[in-house]
């Protein structure tokens, strides 16, 4: 691999992944409109003349054409990921997702290149009857528009496989923590925390069981596969990406408050769900990604832990949420 684009570069796993690519030597093409991705994020990779960016819309072909020529990989990262709300702006999803992806291998095809790395969900198993869940698990009823509108996602880069000979990688992420997050669980928990340490909202009865991943351990395995797949045209490889272990929503809470020195009243809402789409337990098979030569080195608590510390270092990320919702509120 010697020339890589990142759709969403500048955002969590997208810029960790552009810092890694870079280091291995690897020249990056970040491509992002910086609506939810952070300039900060990529501003010291981007002194770097192996580094460039395109700040542009993924639903702009031109844009995509542009970004791509003369690479050997697009690792498509970029996508609406607000789950919970999505209900609320059904299109969102199909736009940015579904319809973002199906530009991105337009693009490709336009300007010759035919490696892809998708970044799909966990979620698209639904709730399962098998756990843990390996990737060729029957799919049930799908339980959200995000969840859907990324098994399209997969569903177009197979068929683009099989039919224009493309090599896809299909990765089923489960919840990813670590330096640079900025929406989920423990990011929500900690600005709450941070503007009332005495008392804390949890959605659902608090028992929902959950798998989380270190982001440099997830950007690891998206690497082996790559490397694996590096001459497997017309192949589709698909990977769940997670660890052996889960966490009980509470007890994350727990991890959470003895690291910031605080012991609130949880207050649950109720119900086995938090909202509509939110598993009651997710824990993936990831035997086959280990089977070619990857395993996780960080267990949950301390990707918790990562991830607080990085917050305490960059209180303007916390402080920039809780303005916005003040205007919100």
């Amino acid at each position: 691999m010697q020339r890589a684009c990142i759709t969403g570069g500048a955002g969590f796993i997208g810029s960790n992944l552009a810092d890694r690519l870079r280091s291995d030597g690897v020249e990056v093409v970040i491509v992002d409109d910086l609506s939810t991705g952070r300039l900060d994020f990529v501003r010291e990779l981007l002194t770097d003349p192996g580094a460039t960016l395109h700040q542009g819309d993924v639903l702009d072909q031109r844009v995509l054409e542009r970004a791509f020529e003369g690479c050997d990989w697009v690792f498509h990262l970029q996508a609406n990921a607000d789950v919970r709300h999505g209900l609320e702006h059904p299109r969102v999803d199909l736009e940015q997702n579904t319809i973002a992806t199906a530009t991105v291998l337009e693009a490709m095809r336009a300007v010759g290149v035919s490696k892809i790395a998708f970044s799909s969900t966990g979620s698209v198993y639904g709730e399962p009857d098998i756990f843990p869940t390996p990737e060729d698990a029957p799919f049930p009823i799908q339980t959200s528009l995000y969840a859907a509108s990324k098994l399209a996602g997969e569903g177009m880069i197979g068929a683009y496989t099989h039919g224009f000979g493309f090599t896809g990688l299909v990765f089923r992420f489960v919840s990813i923590l670590g330096e640079r997050y900025t929406h989920g669980h423990v990011f929500d928990f900690y600005c709450a925390l941070k503007r009332d340490p005495t008392r804390l909202r949890v959605l659902g009865n608090g028992r929902q069981e959950k798998s989380y991943l270190y982001v440099k351990d997830c950007v690891e395995a998206m690497m082996t596969a790559a490397h694996a797949h590096e001459d497997r045209a017309g192949e589709l490889g698909v990977y769940n990406l997670g660890t052996d272990e889960t966490v009980v929503v509470d007890d994350s809470i727990a991890i959470i408050c003895e690291q910031m020195g605080v012991e609130p009243v949880l207050e649950h809402t109720g119900g086995t769900r938090g909202w509509p789409g939110d598993s009651p337990l997710i824990l993936l098979d990831c035997e086959r990604i280990r089977s070619i030569g990857w395993a996780p080195t960080v267990s949950i608590r301390e990707a918790i832990l990562r991830t607080l510390r990085w917050f305490d270092a960059n209180p303007g990320i916390w402080n920039a949420s809780a303005a916005s919702e003040a205007r919100v509120a």
